[in-house]
């Protein structure tokens, strides 16, 4: 059995992830605040929000739970900037090896904001605290930082309520599927051999 499917089953059913979901929205927004700074839990926002909205799929109450996921994000990133900002590029290599910031100040220095974007857009394994902590450690204007994060945020999260509202317990189980284990694996083997090649990684 992969890590995959492994990881959405016990999310479902852990006692961290069942009280948020009786708190409702405001456990939706401390979620989306904790998964966004430094607790990163894979998918764990995403399959609360996905499991709110299935639960009331009649209304569109799914649109003021993806704006409490964004704005979750948004204090879970500003606490990250916070600290980061502070610690400087030398500080960060106490969270980071040095190859993988050289990695992502490269990318960040040259498309911020773009980068920024794509790394809050896409779900694990890509390295969205990582790129946070770096951006902000490099001083990042915090307004290309927190517009980045709200854009990206609000095109996820939206895509998978409405998915959910349609969908519902089917998505669920599409996240412990073999077609997003291969997605996720595929792109790992992609990055790996590019390291070993010594090609960039991508062309953000």
């Amino acid at each position: 059995m992969n890590t995959l499917q492994v990881l959405v089953p016990v999310l479902l059913v852990s006692p961290i992830f069942r009280l948020f979901r009786r708190l409702g929205i405001s456990g939706l927004f401390l979620l989306s605040a904790l998964d966004s700074s430094f607790l990163v839990l894979p998918f764990g926002n995403d399959l609360l929000l996905i499991a709110l909205v299935s639960s009331n799929r009649n209304s569109l109450s799914w649109i003021f739970s993806v704006l409490i996921s964004v704005l979750g994000s948004l204090v879970g990133v500003l606490l990250i900037d916070l600290v980061m900002r502070k610690t400087g590029e030398k500080g960060l290599e106490r969270f980071l090896k040095k190859e993988k910031i050289k990695r992502l100040k490269d990318k960040i220095e040259n498309k911020a904001g773009l980068t920024l974007f794509v790394a809050t857009v896409l779900p694990p394994p890509f390295p969205f605290t990582p790129m946070v902590m770096t951006a902000s450690a490099l001083q990042c204007p915090r307004r290309t930082l927190l517009g980045a994060v709200f854009l990206g945020r609000l095109v996820r999260f939206s895509i998978e309520a409405v998915l959910a509202v349609y969908f519902g317990g089917r998505l669920i189980a599409y996240l412990n599927s073999r077609v997003l284990e291969y997605l996720v694996y595929k792109h790992r083997e992609i990055v790996s051999t590019r390291r070993r090649t010594g090609q960039p990684e991508s062309t953000l």
